[in-house]
């Protein structure tokens, strides 16, 4: 959305202030480790089963929006939507510049342009002497967030993913608002494994719909592997931070998520308030993206 359109949104698309509502509350949930390395495993427990208690109203009316409509239906249609990459043909550098259209609505004037957003997760992978396609992998993961300025709803782009088309697993934020999805009426879709194989894999997986799937279809043809599962898997909070959905899994996912671990503390907590000089770190970034990237590629 843009700032001339954002006072017309409805609270039915749009019950964030800012999708930064969204990162705030993931930050509540798991605070940076040392925050919390005095606690035992049991007072983080007791810390995620309580927490929602203590939730904004914005985001527990995000997350009812959310479990009440993701179903297998409505993810297959964004799938048909969005998955044949026709809506533009640009650079990812030109995309980035495309996504800073996106506006805090909370507070326009101070919040941070989205390029900067990307660029701080990108310069602390660049400090800790990451390879280069896990740089890249931080500074392209949230632009499938240009979802938002094509008419998705913010409970269609952001938020913690999880399988559709089997039992959701109890382990996901604000389980108890999926009593009102429809696939709840759906006898398949409630036994554990559902529409899948024990152990069929992750990559068999059909996601929610959000920024990180349309992303990765993005990229796919682009990246190493690692690089596309920290794009994919990134916000799907009850497999990499839960342990939810193992019995779907097979053994080699194991070292794919070892990489979404690792790069889940740069998506965390290396958002600032501080600015970045975005035209003295263009160059790199421009060369960066060259390395992997063709000049366009499709949207």
């Amino acid at each position: 959305m843009t700032k001339s359109d954002s006072t017309n949104r409805s609270s039915q698309t749009h019950p964030l202030d800012s999708m930064d509502d969204w990162e705030q509350d993931l930050l509540e949930r798991y605070p940076e480790p040392q925050l919390v390395r005095s606690q035992n495993v049991s007072q983080q427990t007791d810390s995620f089963r309580n927490y929602a208690a203590q939730a904004r109203p914005s985001v527990r009316e995000f997350y009812r929006l959310n479990h009440r409509y993701q179903t297998v239906d409505f993810v297959r249609s964004k799938h048909a939507e969005f998955l044949t990459l026709s809506r533009r043909s640009m650079g990812s550098w030109e995309a980035m510049e495309y996504l800073n259209q996106l506006v805090d609505d909370s507070d326009p004037d101070i919040d941070l342009p989205q390029i900067e957003h990307l660029l701080q997760t990108a310069e602390a992978i660049r400090a800790d002497g990451r390879p280069d396609w896990f740089i890249l992998a931080g500074l392209v993961h949230d632009l499938g967030k240009i979802l938002c300025l094509w008419g998705d709803a913010q409970w269609a782009v952001v938020g913690d993913t999880f399988p559709v088309g089997c039992r959701w697993s109890p382990r996901i934020v604000f389980y108890e608002a999926f009593a009102d999805n429809p696939d709840h009426q759906v006898e398949l879709y409630q036994t554990e494994n559902g529409i899948y194989q024990s152990g069929c894999g992750l990559d068999q997986l059909m996601l929610s719909w959000g920024h990180d799937e349309y992303m990765y279809h993005v990229a796919r043809d682009y990246l190493p592997s690692p690089a596309l599962a920290m794009i994919r898997y990134h916000s799907c909070y009850p497999i990499h931070r839960e342990s939810a959905y193992g019995h779907l899994l097979k053994q080699q996912d194991a070292e794919l998520l070892k990489w979404v671990v690792d790069f889940n503390q740069y998506d965390l907590y290396t958002k600032r308030d501080q600015r970045m000089d975005v035209a003295g770190l263009r160059p790199y970034y421009e060369d960066l993206i060259a390395r992997y990237f063709p000049p366009k590629i499709k949207w």
